[in-house]
C-alpha cells in the first residue's frame, strides 16, 4: 500500500515536471504525430527548440521553434474543427526565456510584470507583439489555425508567437484560408482521426530590423486514418508572396522540402502514410 502511494506521488511529480519546451517530441507530447512518430531531423534549424504547446496545463499541440529567425519550423496537431469565437489575446512562450518560467504559455504583460522579465530579455528569445506592428502587406500568419480546433481553450493555444509567422497578407486571406477552411472539410470526409503538420521554410527577408524571418514558403501535410486497413495523405506549399496554394501528394512535399531546406531527405510522417 505505502509503495502504491509512493509510486502515485512520484507519478504526480513527474507530470508537473513536464516542461513546456522539452528535449523531445518523442518522450514529451509525441500524441500529435502520426504513430507517434515526429518528422525527421532534416528540418532542424541551428538553434531549436521543441515546444509542447501549453495552455492551462494541459498539451494543444507541438511546435518545432527556431530560436534564430523566431518563427515556427512547423506545428503539427489534431485536425478537430468545430464553431466557436475567434480570440483575440496573444500569448508568448515563457520557458523560451529558461526553465525557471512558467510551463504554460502567457501574455506579454504578465511576465513584465508579475515576473518582472524585460522585454529586451523576452525579445532576445522569440518574437514578442511589437515585431509584428505596423507591417505592409503582411500580417500575423498562424500555423496551427484556431480553426481546426473545436473549443475555447484549444483556439486560444494557437495564439501564441511562437505559432505565428509573417505571412502575406492576401495569401493568408485568400488561397491559404480556402485550403484550411474548405479543402481540408472535403479532404477529411470519413476520416477517424487526422494528423496535420504545418511549416514555413525561412527565406531570405525579415521584419523588424531584421528580427524575424519572412518565410520563402508556407506548406502544410495531413495523414488520415480512415479505419485499420486505410490511410491516406495529401499536401500543399504556397510561394509566401503569391495568393495560390500548390496541392501535392505527400511524397511531392517532401521532396520539394528536401530541396529547399538542403539538409537531407525531409520525412513528415511515419512511413505507414502513403507519399503517392
Amino acid at each position: 500500500m505505502l509503495g502504491l502511494l509512493l509510486l502515485q506521488v512520484l507519478a504526480s511529480c513527474l507530470c508537473l515536471g513536464h516542461s513546456e519546451v522539452v528535449k523531445s517530441f518523442e518522450t514529451s507530447c509525441p500524441q500529435f504525430f502520426f504513430r507517434e512518430i515526429p518528422p525527421n531531423e532534416a528540418l532542424e534549424p541551428q538553434k531549436p527548440a521543441w515546444i509542447c504547446q501549453r495552455y492551462k496545463n494541459q498539451y494543444y499541440f507541438a511546435t518545432l521553434y527556431d530560436r534564430k529567425m523566431r518563427i515556427p519550423v512547423y506545428s503539427a496537431y489534431i485536425y478537430q474543427p468545430g464553431p466557436g469565437k475567434r480570440p483575440k489575446t496573444w500569448l508568448v512562450e515563457p520557458q523560451l526565456i529558461g526553465p525557471a518560467y512558467p510551463k504554460t504559455m502567457e501574455k506579454e504583460w504578465t511576465l513584465l510584470n508579475r515576473y518582472n522579465v524585460s522585454l529586451e530579455k523576452l525579445s532576445q528569445s522569440q518574437a514578442i507583439l511589437h515585431d509584428y506592428k505596423n507591417l505592409t502587406g503582411l500580417n500575423r500568419g498562424h500555423l496551427n489555425p484556431n480553426g481546426h480546433h473545436d473549443d475555447y481553450s484549444s483556439r486560444m493555444a494557437t495564439f501564441t508567437l511562437t505559432n505565428i509567422v509573417p505571412q502575406d497578407e492576401k495569401l493568408n486571406g485568400g488561397a491559404w484560408n480556402n485550403y484550411e477552411q474548405q479543402t481540408m472539410i472535403r479532404r477529411t470526409q470519413g476520416c477517424t482521426i487526422t494528423y496535420v503538420v504545418v511549416g514555413a521554410v525561412p527565406g531570405n527577408n525579415y521584419i523588424a530590423k531584421g528580427r524575424v524571418n519572412k518565410p520563402s514558403h508556407l506548406w502544410s501535410a495531413a495523414c488520415c486514418v480512415v479505419d485499420n486497413n486505410y490511410i491516406k495523405a495529401w499536401a500543399v506549399i504556397a510561394e509566401n508572396d503569391k495568393n495560390e496554394v500548390q496541392l501535392l501528394t505527400l511524397g511531392e512535399l517532401e521532396d520539394t522540402l528536401t530541396e529547399l531546406y538542403g539538409r537531407g531527405q525531409v520525412s513528415l510522417f511515419d512511413s505507414d502514410c502513403p507519399r503517392d
